[in-house]
């Protein structure tokens, strides 16, 4: 049976009492809010990142600093992150990073334009589901897509770290701002905390701001 035939799980909110639950419909057209072929929800494994001092001994200034943007891409590169940076205005999902089910059109404002609107689901923290296999909707506030200027997906390392540098399509950020973003900012720090049956992002948002810090330090070279 193909998949637009399928049952999958849509979720249900109670109005009377804000309980989540879970019910099933039948998708027709490519409707639903998962891919039943995507594997279940694993047990989240924290994966660590090297420290700053690991990359001490790298005696060449720049080759140190492409190490310490390489090893803070471990997170960048990460499905909890890349899927809010994709190559059009449509999100992914999942460590294999499959078109979002429904189908969303996030468009300029990133919080969706037509059809259905991401703040439709997605709520201001994780909303934990009782008897789905789902398990968790991700949330945070606010949750929507970063601008089009800010798609990582498709990038290469180098291309994602020279976007990172350009005030033309980093939202007008100086390094100290992307810093700032990356080491404090609550929806970035969202990725270690995705919610029940999702993975985190390597190491801790302090150890990533950490590694950010050292590569700016560093000169803030990029990998080719």
């Amino acid at each position: 049976m193909s998949f637009l035939n399928r049952v999958s799980e849509v979720v249900v909110v109670s109005m009377a009492t804000g309980t989540v639950v879970a019910g099933t419909i039948l998708l027709g057209l490519g409707a639903g809010f998962a891919d039943p072929s995507a594997p279940t929800a694993t047990v989240a494994v924290a994966r660590p990142l090297k420290g700053v001092a690991d990359f001490s001994s790298i005696a060449d200034t720049g080759a140190r600093s492409r190490a310490l943007f390489t090893e803070a891409a471990k997170v960048i590169t990460d499905p909890r992150c890349m899927n809010c940076h994709p190559a059009n205005r449509t999100p992914t999902q999942g460590n294999d990073m499959h078109t979002h089910v429904p189908f969303i059109d996030a468009g300029a404002s990133g919080i969706g334009e037509r059809g259905i609107m991401c703040t439709s689901c997605h709520r201001s923290e994780n909303t934990p589901l009782a008897g789905s296999r789902l398990r968790s909707i991700p949330g945070a506030t606010p949750w929507l897509l970063a601008p089009a200027s800010m798609s990582w997906q498709g990038l290469t390392l180098g291309g994602i770290c020279r976007q990172l540098k350009d005030p033309a399509r980093n939202g007008n950020r100086t390094m100290a701002k992307i810093l700032e973003h990356l080491a404090t900012d609550h929806l970035v720090g969202w990725a270690w905390h995705p919610g029940e049956g999702r993975r985190p992002a390597p190491g801790t948002q302090q150890e990533f701001g950490a590694l950010v810090a050292a590569w700016i330090d560093t000169g803030a070279e990029c990998p080719e």
